[in-house]
């Protein structure tokens, strides 16, 4: 009798565990939540900067403003460079029978934000707002085109410039839903799986080399393919002083002979590359960057094109560094004693 009793409960202790462990497995293999917002495009990028304030102490470069941004960063108390943590961007390119039309691009961006003062300045700028879900979507003209923004939590804002307003407030919809890994594009969903394991740097796209944004891969590509390139780090190893990023880019043609053709062109244009690179180098040469061209592999599985290479922390630390800690100093200005 009692084995009985406690049957049931084993097997319901048994089957939440399997729930359990299957919904982290999904999490884990899951766009990151700001990609999932975003809605269906041809091509998707993410960038998670906290990575980037460890590999050097110093902060990140202070980005180029002018009085527009300047404005921005006084009204909202947001900069870019010291409190953005990770963006993710939706791309759809335009017809075809559209040649004059540019892409479309929406835009989720997480980060330290100031929900008073920011909503204070986007009711100032927009020309138009509306509720949309007890979320306040603000309509701003920008160079001849409506950009919408949401804010959908206090670290969590979304942005569009697609005509349809329905896109944001597909954004909207989703941020409701979050904690759903079957979420997002499902261009991105069946892509993903190829990203890198924490990779803080990917880009997922469809590749037409007939259309106007892809016109110069076109000696390299004979037909379209889908492309998703990413950039893996262990965790572990943080900060980034002496590591490297393990970048890997994949491009999956139509069959065999695609992929032979398009890893033969790409191997010789890296040959040329770096046999140039070589030329110009001075004698004592950046150790980094020959670093990476060693690392260079690039072979075809199947009806697969894929290049790897290391890229060595040092060369993200030059990046990084601004030109005053780089410049040498300047020499000594003779003064004379004479009046």
């Amino acid at each position: 009798m009692r084995i009985r009793r406690t049957f049931p409960i084993v097997l319901a202790v048994v089957i939440v565990a399997v729930a359990i462990t299957a919904a982290v497995e999904l999490r884990k293999h899951a766009p990151p939540e700001a990609a999932r917002l975003l809605p269906a495009a041809d091509a998707f990028l993410y960038a998670d900067f906290s990575w980037i304030r460890k590999v050097s102490s110093a902060p990140l470069p202070q980005v180029s403003r002018d009085p527009d941004y300047d404005q921005f960063v006084e009204q909202t108390g947001f900069e870019f460079e010291r409190d953005l943590d990770s963006v993710a961007f939706a791309v759809q390119y335009p017809k075809p029978e559209d040649r004059r039309a540019e892409p479309r691009y929406s835009e989720v961006f997480t980060g330290k934000f100031d929900d008073q003062k920011l909503s204070a300045y986007l009711k100032h700028t927009a020309s138009s707002s509306e509720n949309y879900n007890s979320i306040s979507i603000y309509t701003i003209p920008m160079e001849g085109r409506n950009f919408r923004v949401a804010i959908l939590s206090l670290d969590c804002v979304a942005a569009s410039n697609y005509d349809d307003p329905a896109v944001i407030r597909g954004m909207v919809d989703r941020s409701r839903r979050l904690a759903s890994p079957f979420g997002g594009p499902a261009f991105l969903r069946h892509f993903y799986k190829r990203v890198q394991l924490a990779s803080p740097l990917w880009v997922i796209a469809h590749v037409d080399p007939s259309s106007n944004e892809f016109g110069g891969w076109s000696t390299l590509l004979a037909h379209p393919v889908d492309m998703v390139i990413s950039a893996s780090y262990n965790p572990l190893h943080l900060p980034l002083r002496t590591g490297a990023l393990h970048l890997r880019a994949e491009a999956w043609t139509g069959n065999e002979e695609d992929a032979r053709n398009l890893a033969d062109k790409a191997n010789a244009f890296l040959a040329n590359f770096h046999t140039a690179e070589m030329a110009v180098r001075q004698p004592a040469g950046d150790a980094d960057l020959k670093a990476v061209f060693d690392s260079l592999q690039l072979r075809q599985e199947d009806s697969r094109a894929i290049l790897s290479a290391t890229l060595p922390a040092g060369i993200f630390r030059k990046m990084l560094e601004s030109p005053a800690d780089t410049a040498p100093a300047a020499a000594p200005t003779k003064t004379s004693n004479h009046r």
